[in-house]
């Protein structure tokens, strides 16, 4: 049994450590609002403070929205530096900026500790079902170390550079799923403004070349007019701006992306901020003026 923090209990942190839990580590637990019942009631070990799980634990996971809730966590008052130890290691699962992950990374090894940043990609389905893909950087040694307790969380598990390149990954992921989701909404709107069936449409093109995930899934969504989150908007147009901060940066153009987080910022003007990323069809279908299908209440 290993002794485990996991900071950060939200849609998708929740479950993973959970994962953690039942396979009999011993999990130390601590979050901005209350640790969920069914976790204690696994066995994990509520924190007052990231300081006090750090103390505790040989290995940190985070789980946090954006780049200065990780920044605060590892670095402010009662912070995971304050508890941390030469030896052991600390693992950030967040999605944020990957310059910034770099710093980290140097400030965390200065303490004669190792970092692991390894985004993840799959949603809440995938956190629940512990088949997230999640996409490494860090010292190798380091993620050979760490790769049987992300094996509790996920399938696909990469190792795919330094630090700091698991969160650029994380953001060429983000630009392709949200440039997906954009498309088949367009093509569902489009089908539906026409005349045609967009459930039948869509079942016709899952055997097609367009045949994707975001099509199944998402696709689905659209028509079913199911928008409960399972990742949301507010947070992938976060990520999406991490694109185009990097373009920028890089002096690359991004023209594709920056119209996918045009249609997100036009979907958090229309009160959808907090819906599951598929909700972006919404930008289309007020541009459109129809939808692809009546909602439930209409």
């Amino acid at each position: 049994m290993s002794q485990l923090g996991f900071i950060g209990l939200g849609i998708m942190g929740s479950p993973m450590a959970l994962h953690l839990v039942k396979a009999g580590h011993k999990v130390h637990v601590t979050t901005r609002s209350k640790v969920p019942q069914e976790l204690l009631d696994a066995g994990a070990v509520a924190c007052d403070s990231a300081q006090d799980v750090a103390a505790r634990a040989d290995v940190v996971f985070m789980m946090l929205p954006d780049t200065p809730d990780v920044e605060k966590v590892l670095f402010g008052a009662k912070g995971v530096a304050a508890g941390l130890a030469k030896g052991k290691t600390v693992v950030d699962m967040s999605s944020i900026d990957p310059i910034a992950t770099r710093g980290f990374a140097k400030q965390i090894v200065a303490l004669g500790c190792d970092y692991l940043d390894a985004p993840v990609s799959g949603g809440e389905v995938g956190a629940k079902a512990a088949s997230l893909t999640i996409m490494v950087g860090g010292e190798p040694e380091s993620f050979e170390r760490i790769k049987p307790l992300f094996q509790l969380m996920g399938k696909n598990i990469t190792l795919v550079g330094a630090a700091g390149d698991g969160q650029v990954c994380k953001v060429a992921n983000q630009i392709i799923v949200a440039l997906n989701i954009a498309a088949v909404g367009e093509a569902l709107v489009f089908a539906s403004k026409a005349g045609a069936d967009p459930a039948r449409v869509r079942e016709a093109l899952m055997g097609g070349f367009a045949s994707s995930r975001i099509l199944e899934v998402h696709g689905e969504r659209m028509i079913k007019r199911t928008f409960n989150p399972g990742f949301r908007i507010g947070l992938h147009q976060k990520d999406l701006n991490l694109a185009l901060q990097g373009a920028r940066t890089l002096g690359v153009a991004l023209p594709q992306t920056a119209n996918a987080a045009q249609l997100m910022q036009s979907c958090v003007a229309l009160g959808h901020g907090q819906a599951d990323h598929s909700a972006l069809v919404k930008a289309l279908e007020n541009m459109a003026q129809h939808k692809v299908m009546p909602d439930a209440a209409s």
